[in-house]
């Protein structure tokens, strides 16, 4: 109260809207550089590296499919999802999928490598993608990708160095190159593989910006350090009108892989396509490694 008993009066504080525009940008730019720095990895990496969506589009019944379920609960307790689908044979390709969608954006992929290969497919979504639960991280991933092998092993019985090929597409190839340096199988397919993310962040006048980022990012998946360590066969998958990922980074990895190894290039395949650009041909490159992944026949 005032000395002669009226209230005190408060000052009003009247601002712009253009002012007060101008101030709640200022503040939302201090939480974005605040929690980028406590996090980078949940901004920066999510921003650039992981696309995931939830709700799947198909299933293997879909495209005239049987299949099954699978769940698994990987080391750090994460809850995944994938399909497991029986081939001819006993031979099972592990298919670790590109950063994008979920795996029911490759179900008529999955139909395709079924019909003209021959092999069973065993197909995990992720974490964060899907129907898998958590968020994605390289390490995550890498976790992930770890319970699918011993599923297949000790779930399934199969033997790891004939009875299991590992099957990775751009993205993919990163996780597949890591399990293959880590486990001795029958063969690693590796398509529309990058080197490294370093590597990527410098391919293009647009992905300028995306460099001074890097330290702040958790993901590497520096594939091209990790072929020499892999004692297994590599077959190398790369089209040649890739505008995503470079030709010559499959090249580079390819000439990382010890013996025996092959490459093949997709005439005229982008980054999305080279299953449906290849034809039969893809088909028949791709039974054949899967057959003789030495090259002794």
């Amino acid at each position: 109260m005032s000395a002669g008993g009226e209230p005190a009066r408060v000052p009003i504080i009247i601002m712009s809207r253009s002012r007060a525009l101008l101030w709640l940008g200022f503040f939302a730019i201090l939480t974005l550089i605040v929690f980028v720095v406590v996090n980078p990895m949940s901004v920066i990496d999510r921003m650039l590296v992981y696309h995931p969506t939830s709700s799947l589009s198909a299933t293997p019944a879909d495209v005239g499919l049987e299949y099954a379920d699978v769940y698994l609960t990987a080391s750090d307790g994460v809850r995944i999802h994938g399909w497991h689908i029986p081939g001819r044979s006993r031979i099972t390709l592990l298919w670790f999928h590109g950063n994008s969608g979920n795996i029911g954006h490759r179900a008529d992929g999955i139909a395709l490598l079924s019909r003209h290969v021959g092999v069973g497919v065993f197909i995990i979504d992720y974490r964060g993608y899907g129907m898998s639960e958590g968020r994605p991280s390289e390490k995550g991933i890498y976790h992930d990708a770890e319970a699918a092998l011993e599923y297949l092993i000790y779930e399934r019985g199969l033997d790891p160095e004939r009875e299991i090929v590992l099957f990775g597409r751009s993205l993919g190839a990163g996780v597949a190159a890591e399990m293959a340096a880590r486990y001795r199988v029958r063969g690693v397919v590796l398509e529309s593989g990058f080197t490294s993310i370093r590597d990527m962040a410098k391919v293009g006048s647009a992905n300028l910006f995306v460099w001074p980022l890097m330290r702040l990012m958790e993901a590497r998946y520096d594939s091209l350090s990790k072929m020499s360590r892999i004692e297994s066969p590599v077959m190398v998958i790369h089209g040649d009108r890739d505008d995503t990922i470079p030709y010559e980074m499959g090249e580079r990895l390819y000439a990382a892989a010890p013996d025996p190894k092959r490459f093949y290039r997709v005439h005229g395949g982008s980054h999305n396509d080279t299953y449906i650009a290849g034809g039969e041909a893809y088909y028949d490159a791709l039974s054949q490694f899967i057959a003789d992944p030495v090259g002794n026949e």
